[in-house]
């Protein structure tokens, strides 16, 4: 099952067309030009699109510019979105961490953003570095319940990100799906013994204002002599977020905020470090 040179250019063309296809035309190019050659035998191309409607929208008219703190200490123009609803946030160890709900689909599962920002603004890798090595350190610091919200700043952002992922994937392990040993048998009907050359992967996330309203009614308990709980959520310097599929703990995308509106290349190496410890089988998943 050699490719003839004069075919490669064409089913690689033939395989960006449908990745452009089945991501509504935001990933174009997922095998690079010269990724595939008479001497490939089989190349995974992987490319993940993910778009949620928010249960709670946010009402663009609020959105306003204000500096984003970047890590070298220069600050950036960004938009922000705001909102005075009360949010599920949790803050403790330096920490505060925001939940943003996705409206349900016609199943069980419920897809929920997080954002993890530091109270300090230089504490991006530190953060990190815990997320990577505290065990359960997700489910420790995820909020519950909704709190009143004083100042409320979060920005808009939109990432894109690829690269090829041979070496990353056999740093953390997985190293006989490119190797003669490998049994693909269950995913290609081949006479001839088939491994991974190359893995390319891309993925595209982008953070706005649109979502849906709840269709359910809200019920508030109030305690004569409790007063309630006041926040402020403001992320105008580097942050981690990560959407995650409650029901099973599963995280679909993990990456940084480190400077405005668009980041390319944000996650690399740190993105699939830090899914290696946050998913029990980080290989199925990324197989899948």
């Amino acid at each position: 099952m050699y490719f003839a040179m004069v075919q490669a250019p064409e089913i690689a063309s033939q395989v960006n067309s449908w990745v452009e296809n089945v991501t509504t035309g935001l990933i174009r190019e997922i095998l690079p030009e010269g990724s595939i050659d008479y001497t490939t035998r089989l190349v995974l191309g992987n490319a993940l699109y993910f778009k949620g409607l928010w249960t709670e929208k946010f009402d663009e008219s609020k959105t306003k510019y204000d500096k984003f703190h970047l890590l070298n200490g220069n600050t950036v123009q960004t938009p922000f979105m705001s909102s005075t609803n009360k949010q599920y946030i949790s803050s403790s160890d330096g920490l505060k961490v925001l939940k943003l709900p996705y409206q349900k689909g016609g199943d069980n599962r419920q897809f929920s953003m997080y954002i993890l920002l530091p109270e300090r603004r230089d504490d991006l890798w530190t953060l990190a570095k815990r997320l990577s090595t505290e065990s359960e350190f997700i489910e420790k610091h995820i909020p519950t319940e909704k709190v009143v919200v004083d100042q409320f700043m979060l920005p808009k952002f939109k990432i894109s990100f690829g690269f090829e992922a041979t070496n990353l994937l056999k740093s953390l392990g997985l190293q006989l799906p490119f190797s003669r040993e490998a049994n693909l048998s269950e995913m290609v009907n081949s006479q001839v013994d088939l491994f991974l050359s190359s893995v390319f992967h891309k993925s595209f996330v982008e953070v706005n204002e649109q979502g849906t309203e709840a269709a359910a009614a809200t019920s508030v308990a109030i305690e004569q002599q409790q007063m309630p709980i006041v926040m402020d959520f403001v992320a105008d310097h580097p942050f981690l977020f990560l959407i995650r599929e409650d029901v099973t703990g599963v995280v679909l995308f993990i990456g940084h905020v480190c400077r405005r509106v668009v980041i390319k290349d944000c996650c690399g190496a740190l993105c699939f470090e830090l899914l290696n410890k946050l998913v029990k089988h980080p290989d199925e998943m990324l197989l899948d």
